[in-house]
C-alpha cells in the first residue's frame, strides 16, 4: 500500500532478453527502444542500469524483488508477449508468467495471450491457459512482423478476433488488454492506432477492454472512444512514468483521460522492469495537476479518491475483486496514515 491506497499494478513482464532469443535485428532494435525508454524515462538520483546488465534474461524471482520487495505493491498481472515473430518465446512467454504467479499466488495473477493470426490453435493455446493455469484475462498485439514486412490485425475483424472473443467469453473471460500506440522496433504506427476498438467494444459489450499506454499518441482519439463505450478503459503503462521527468506533460495526458472518461476508467501498470516501480508510485502519490491546466482547460484536479481508484480500486473491480474482501485477504486495513 501507498497511503491507504491498495496497489493493483496491471503489467510486469519476465522480459527474456537473451541474444539468441531475438529474431535478428527486428528483434533486437525492438530490446534496444525498451531499454530507451528505461534510461530516458528514468529520473535522476534513481538507478539507470546499463544497457548490458539490463538486457539479460529476467527471472521470475527479480521480477518478485522488484514489484513486491521493492515498492508498494500489493498485487501484480504477470502479464506475457505474444511477440514470437521478433523472439523465440514471445519475449515475456505465458509460461514464465505462470511462474512469476507460482511464487505468489494469493497476490499475483496471470493473464494469458496467443496469436490470433493462428486460428484454433489460438484458441486451443487459449483453453490450456484458462483452465490449467487460471487464466484470467488476455493481452493481445495487433502487430505482427513476419517474412520482413509487417502482418496486422484488427480487434474489429470479425473473422480474425471475433472468434476469439467469443471464445473467451465460453471460457468465462470478460477482460482483454491490448497494446494500442508506442509504436516499438519496425512495428508501423498506423498499425498501432486505435480505430479498431469502437468495432470491438460494440460487438462485445460484455468484455471489457483495456487500451494499454492509453493509445500514446493517439491520445485524443483514445478520450473519444472512453466517453462513448463504457466497456473501454485506459491503462497507464508506459505513460506514468512521466510523472517525473514530464510532469506536466503527464498532467495533459491524465487530465484529458480524467476530463473525458472520469477517475473509474483509468487503471496503473508499472511496465517493471523497464522501471523500478516505487518512485513513480511515490510520485504519482504526492501528484497535483498542475493549477494552469486545471484553470486553463477545465481539468479536474486529482483527488485522494481518484488516486486510490487509479492505483488499484479500478483493476480489482475489473477482475471481479472487492476491494474491503482483497484488503482484508492481504492483511492490508483501512485507516493507515494517508502520507507516503
Amino acid at each position: 500500500m501507498i497511503g491507504d491506497a491498495l496497489v493493483f499494478d496491471g503489467v510486469a513482464h519476465p522480459f527474456n532478453f537473451d541474444p539468441d532469443n531475438a529474431y535478428g535485428k527486428p528483434g533486437q532494435m525492438f530490446s534496444n527502444h525498451l531499454y530507451a525508454f528505461h534510461a530516458a524515462l528514468t529520473p535522476d538520483g534513481e538507478p539507470v542500469m546499463p544497457a548490458e546488465e539490463w538486457l539479460h534474461k529476467w527471472s521470475p524471482e527479480e521480477i518478485r524483488e522488484m514489484v513486491y520487495n521493492k515498492s508498494d505493491t500489493d498485487l501484480v498481472i504477470a502479464m506475457p508477449l505474444p511477440l514470437t515473430d521478433l523472439y523465440k518465446d514471445g519475449l515475456s512467454s505465458w509460461q514464465r508468467c505462470t511462474e512469476l504467479k507460482a511464487l505468489d499466488p494469493d497476490r499475483t495473477v496471470f493473464w494469458g495471450t496467443c496469436n490470433p493470426l493462428e486460428g484454433k490453435r489460438a484458441l486451443d493455446d487459449m483453453t490450456r491457459q484458462v483452465e490449467e493455469f487460471g487464466a484470467k484475462a488476455f493481452k493481445f498485439y495487433n502487430v505482427r512482423y513476419e517474412d520482413g514486412g509487417p502482418v496486422p490485425w484488427r480487434m474489429d475483424d470479425p473473422k480474425v478476433a471475433f472468434p476469439v472473443f467469443e471464445h473467451l467469453q465460453k471460457l468465462g473471460v470478460d477482460l482483454v488488454g491490448v497494446h494500442k500506440g508506442v509504436p516499438l522496433g519496425p512495428q508501423p504506427v498506423e498499425f498501432t492506432q486505435t480505430w479498431d476498438m469502437d468495432g470491438a467494444a460494440a460487438n462485445f459489450p460484455d468484455i471489457n477492454f483495456v487500451i494499454y499506454h492509453v493509445g500514446l499518441p493517439f491520445l485524443d482519439e483514445t478520450c473519444w472512444q472512453l466517453i462513448r463505450y463504457p466497456n473501454l478503459h485506459a491503462s497507464l503503462a508506459a505513460t506514468i512514468n512521466f510523472v517525473v521527468r514530464a510532469p506536466k506533460l503527464f498532467g495533459e495526458i491524465l487530465g484529458k483521460l480524467l476530463f473525458w472518461c472520469g477517475e473509474d476508467k483509468i487503471v496503473y501498470g508499472s511496465e517493471a522492469p523497464i522501471w523500478q516501480p516505487q518512485w513513480a508510485l511515490q510520485a504519482f502519490w504526492n501528484y497535483q495537476i498542475a493549477d494552469d491546466l486545471v484553470e486553463g482547460y477545465g481539468y479536474p484536479q486529482l483527488s485522494e479518491q481518484a488516486k486510490k481508484k487509479i492505483l488499484g480500486e479500478n483493476l480489482l473491480r475489473l477482475h471481479g475483486m472487492d476491494v474491503e474482501e482483497t484488503r482484508a485477504r492481504l492483511g492490508k486495513p483501512q485507516g493507515q496514515p494517508l502520507s507516503a
